[in-house]
């Protein structure tokens, strides 16, 4: 007997206005992170006003790179042929790689008006990226949407609203993954800062976010529109490059603090 889950996305309607569980937990951490990211500026002693502007650049760049992400790397030919709805965000596709692309650049672009280098911003901001990501996947979730494959294990959840097929619950075990990941970055923050070189919790992100999606994209049901017709999917390849940008991040702050 496997769980049905049959949840409405919706979480209350008025006229034509919709509140749903993902925009909530979308909403959620961001919000969660900011105040995360106060409660660090609080504790090395740093201006706390300046997290306003961040918050802007982070929300933009994840969103628009999120959508374009999705536009470029799962749907390119449909929106070729109906570019209008690249603005139509509320109906759905948004790419973690893309928002991840966004951001970088979201943090690049804010470290011009700041006095910290770029990699001292990002690894506080990977604290709050886990935080989101684990969020977001959770409103995937509320939308029955990222499904996994087919399975008869005890893990299999049929999601009522797509089909009478029981799955793997993909969106959850990355939510798991990425609060796994959360947890580590806390630490590091709580019991290694001004001892880790910078970047190492950023790449310490990347390897630990994008092994994880690298891991349970075998279990994902493909979301490009085209086939690759190779062992690996769109989402495998797009993993890799930020793997490796992660490993050589992690290796430069070890070498730079002197660490074996």
């Amino acid at each position: 007997m496997h769980f049905v889950w049959d949840t409405d996305p919706i979480i209350f309607e008025l006229f034509s206005l919709q509140l749903r569980w993902y925009g909530l937990l979308f909403v959620s951490g961001f919000m969660g992170g900011f105040y995360i990211m106060q409660w660090m500026y609080r504790r090395e002693g740093k201006d706390v006003q300046q997290l306003d502007r961040l918050l802007y650049f982070m929300f933009a760049g994840a969103v628009i790179g999120a959508r374009l992400g999705h536009v470029l790397f799962y749907e390119p030919e449909y929106y070729l042929a109906n570019p209008v709805e690249i603005l139509y965000i509320w109906k759905g596709g948004l790419a973690s790689h893309g928002g991840s692309l966004g951001m970088l650049l979201a943090v690049y672009l804010f470290k011009r008006s700041s006095q910290d280098s770029f990699l001292y911003i990002a690894d506080r901001l990977s604290i709050t990226i886990a935080l989101g990501a684990t969020m977001i996947r959770l409103g995937n979730f509320f939308n029955s949407e990222i499904l996994g494959t087919k399975t008869q294990s005890a893990f299999g959840i049929i999601f009522a609203r797509i089909d009478n097929v029981p799955r793997h619950p993909a969106q959850l075990y990355e939510a798991a993954a990425y609060l796994f990941t959360l947890l580590i970055l806390l630490f590091l923050y709580k019991k290694k800062a001004g001892k880790l070189g910078n970047g190492f919790m950023l790449g310490t992100l990347l390897v630990s976010v994008f092994s994880f999606r690298f891991l349970i994209e075998f279990i994902k049901q493909e979301q490009a529109d085209y086939v690759l017709n190779i062992p690996l999917n769109v989402g495998h390849l797009l993993s890799i490059p930020f793997i490796i940008l992660g490993a050589v991040l992690l290796y430069l702050s070890r070498r730079n603090t002197g660490n074996p």
